[in-house]
C-alpha cells in the first residue's frame, strides 16, 4: 500500500507574507480577551473532570499554544472542553490519573494518524443525531455533576456512574449549605442576567464597551471578592485543593507498559473520536463566522501533538473549544497569533495571580459550568423530533439515553452501529426492480422478460436479485414448456449506480440458475462502476461479452433473436 505524502503545513506559516502591525495588534487584543475568558473555564473544567484546577490551566496553556501554532485553522482556540468532563472523570475514577495521562497520549497518536492518513473529512460523516444525542447527554451529566458544589453537599468522592452519582447526592441532601445555595443562586442569576444584558448593550450605542466583558470573569471577580471580605462558609479552591501552584510543572513521561496500553485502548479511542469530532465541528463553526476555510487533516495532526504534549505536564485531553473560538473571532482575531497570546496570558496569570485563586468559591465555578451545560445542549431538537423520521428519533434519543446510563464510549459505538444498520436498511429499500414492456413487434415477444434495476446492488439488497430467478419459471423443463416460461431475461442497469462483490455473487448465482433452466441473460446500459467490477471479477467473461449490450434497443434486438432461435 502506498502511504500518503506527508503534508504538514500549519496555518501559522502563512503569516510569512502580508502580516502587518495592525493585524498583530488586533491578534494581541483578541488573545488577551480569550485568555481572560479561558481562565475560569479552564479551572472549572479541571475540577469537574476529577483533577486539580491547575490541570485545566495547564491544558489550556500547552494545548492552546500547540493547537494555534500547528493547527489548520486561523482562529481556533484549543484547550480543555466541557464535552470531555464526563469521559475524563470516568477514566480517573475507573483507571486512575496516571492511566488518564496514558490514554490521552495514545489518543494523541490516533489523532495524528487520522490527520496523516487524511481522514479529517470522514469525521464529518458521523450522523447529526448521534452528535446531538451525545452532546445533550454530556450536558445533562455535567449539570448533574455540579449539584454537589451548587448545594454545598458533603460528598467525599463523587461516583462516575450516573445512578450512583444521583444516589450519593440524595443521600447527602441533609448536609445542604444555605450560604452555598445563596451564592449559587446569585451566581446563576448574574450569569444568565449578564448574557441578556450583553445582548442589549451590543444593540445600543452607549456603554457598548461593557458588552466586551465576559460574564464568567465578572462573576469570578465578584465571588472571590465577596469570599475574601465576608469569609463565607463555602468550599473554595484553597479549602479543597490548597490553591494553585505559581509555576508550570516540569515535563515527565508517565509510566507505560504493553498491558497498560492494551487496557487503555478503548478509553483512548473514545478521547480521540470525541476530540476529532469536537475540534472539526468547532473549526467549521469558525469558518462560517470568519469566512476562512480550515484544513481538517492539519487540524487533526495539531490536536494529536497537543494531546501528546499536554499529559507530559499533567494536563488532560485537548480539543477545539467553540465558546473560546467564537470569542476569539468576535474580538477581531485574524491569525493563530491570537491563540499564542491566549496561552501566554494564562501563563502570566499562573505566575502572578495564583495566590488569589485560593478564595475562588467552587459554587461560582459550578454555576459557570451549569451555564456551559445549558449552552452546550441543543434542547430545541426535542421539540422538533416529531417532524423527523423514526430513524432520526431513535438515534438521537437512544444515544442520549446510552450516554447518560452507560458512557460515551458505549453511546458512540452503539450509535455508529445503529446508523450503519439504518443506512443499510434505507439503501436496501431504495433498491428495487421494475418490469419493462418489450416493444410491440419484437420477435418472440411473449418469451422475453425485461426488468430495470434501480439503486445500489450491495449486500443489503441482494434479495431483490434472488427474486428474479422465480420470474424465470419453474426448474422442471416440462413445466416450463407447459406454462410458456421466458426464454430470455433482459436486465437494464442504467439506474443501478453501484455494485459490490456480494452483488456480483448474487448476479452469478442468477446466471447459473437461468442457465440451468435454459434462459438467456442479457444486461444493458451498465454504468462505469458496476461494469468495472463485473470485468475485474470475471463475471462478464462467464456471462459472455456479447450478452452485455450498450443500449436497451440493441438488447431488444438480441433478445428477439435468442427467443426466436430457442422456440424453433
Amino acid at each position: 500500500m502506498e502511504l500518503p505524502s506527508f503534508n504538514f503545513h500549519p496555518r501559522l506559516l502563512d503569516l510569512r507574507r502580508g502580516y502587518s502591525r495592525e493585524r498583530l495588534l488586533r491578534d494581541v487584543a483578541s488573545g488577551l480577551t480569550v485568555g481572560v475568558v479561558a481562565l475560569p473555564l479552564a479551572m472549572a473544567f479541571g475540577i469537574a473532570s476529577g483533577v486539580k484546577p491547575e490541570a485545566g490551566l495547564i491544558t489550556a496553556i500547552v494545548g492552546g499554544f500547540l493547537v494555534s501554532a500547528l493547527g489548520g485553522s486561523k482562529v481556533q482556540i484549543g484547550g480543555p472542553a466541557g464535552a470531555f468532563i464526563v469521559i475524563v472523570y470516568g477514566i480517573v475514577e475507573t483507571y486512575g490519573l496516571p492511566n488518564l495521562l496514558v490514554a490521552t497520549m495514545l489518543a494523541g497518536l490516533m489523532l495524528f494518524a487520522m490527520g496523516f492518513f487524511r481522514l479529517g473529512s470522514l469525521v464529518r460523516l458521523i450522523p447529526v443525531p448521534i452528535v446531538i444525542g451525545f452532546t445533550n447527554g454530556i450536558a445533562l451529566l455535567i449539570a448533574i455533576s455540579q449539584i454537589r458544589d451548587l448545594l454545598g453537599l458533603h460528598v467525599e468522592k463523587m461516583p462516575g456512574e450516573m445512578f450512583a452519582m444521583l444516589g450519593a447526592l440524595v443521600h447527602a441532601l441533609p448536609s445542604l449549605s444555605a450560604q452555598t445555595v445563596a451564592m449559587s443562586a446569585a451566581s446563576l442569576v448574574f450569569l444568565f442576567g449578564w448574557t441578556a444584558l450583553r445582548a442589549r448593550l451590543e444593540a445600543g450605542a452607549r456603554l457598548r464597551f461593557l458588552a466586551l466583558i465576559p460574564g464568567p470573569i465578572l462573576l469570578l471577580a465578584a465571588a472571590t471578592t465577596a469570599q475574601t471580605l465576608l469569609q463565607l462558609d463555602v468550599a473554595t479552591i484553597g479549602s479543597r485543593f490548597g490553591g494553585i501552584p505559581r509555576s508550570l510543572p516540569a515535563p515527565a513521561l508517565p509510566s507505560l507498559d504493553w498491558e497498560q496500553a492494551r487496557r487503555m485502548f478503548s478509553p483512548a479511542l473514545t478521547i480521540a473520536l470525541l476530540a476529532a469530532i469536537e475540534s472539526l465541528l468547532c473549526a467549521r463553526v469558525a469558518d462560517a463566522l470568519s469566512g476562512d476555510r480550515h484544513n481538517p487533516n492539519q487540524e487533526l495532526m495539531a490536536q494529536g501533538v497537543a494531546n501528546l504534549a499536554s499529559p507530559l505536564f499533567g494536563g488532560i485531553p485537548v480539543t477545539g473549544n467553540i465558546a473560546r473560538t467564537v470569542t476569539n473571532i468576535r474580538s477581531s482575531a485574524e491569525s493563530p497569533v491570537s491563540g499564542l497570546v491566549h496561552a501566554a496570558t494564562l501563563v502570566l496569570v499562573v505566575l502572578a495571580a495564583a495566590p488569589l485563586a485560593a478564595n475562588v468559591p467552587l459554587a461560582a465555578l459550578a454555576s459557570i459550568l451549569m451555564q456551559v451545560a445549558w449552552n452546550m445542549g441543543e434542547w430545541r431538537e426535542f421539540a422538533r423530533l416529531r417532524h423527523f423520521s423514526n430513524t432520526y428519533r431513535t438515534l438521537l434519543v437512544g444515544i442520549l439515553v446510552l450516554t447518560i446510563v452507560f458512557d460515551l464510549s458505549v453511546a458512540v459505538e452503539a450509535g455508529l452501529v445503529l446508523a450503519c444498520l439504518f443506512f443499510v436498511y434505507r439503501m436496501s429499500t431504495l433498491t428495487h426492480i421494475a418490469p419493462l414492456e418489450p416493444p410491440a413487434g419484437l420477435a418472440g415477444r411473449a418469451n422475453v422478460l425485461a426488468v430495470s434495476l434501480y439503486g445500489s446492488l450491495f449486500f443489503g439488497a441482494v434479495g431483490k436479485i434472488e427474486a428474479l430467478s422465480e420470474l424465470a419459471g419453474p426448474a422442471d423443463s416440462g413445466a416450463r414448456e407447459a406454462d410458456n416460461s421466458p426464454r430470455v431475461l433482459v436486465v437494464q442497469m442504467r439506474q443501478m449506480v453501484s455494485i459490490d462483490t456480494t452483488g456480483i455473487e448474487a448476479l452469478d448465482s442468477l446466471r447459473q440458475i437461468l442457465s440451468e433452466r435454459g434462459v438467456q441473460l442479457l444486461v444493458c446500459e451498465v454504468n462505469a462502476q458496476p461494469l468495472s467490477l463485473m470485468r475485474r471479477s470475471g463475471w462478464l467473461a462467464r456471462l459472455g461479452e456479447e450478452h452485455c449490450l450498450p443500449s436497451l434497443e440493441e438488447a431488444w434486438g438480441r433478445a428477439g433473436e435468442l427467443a426466436s432461435r430457442q422456440i424453433r
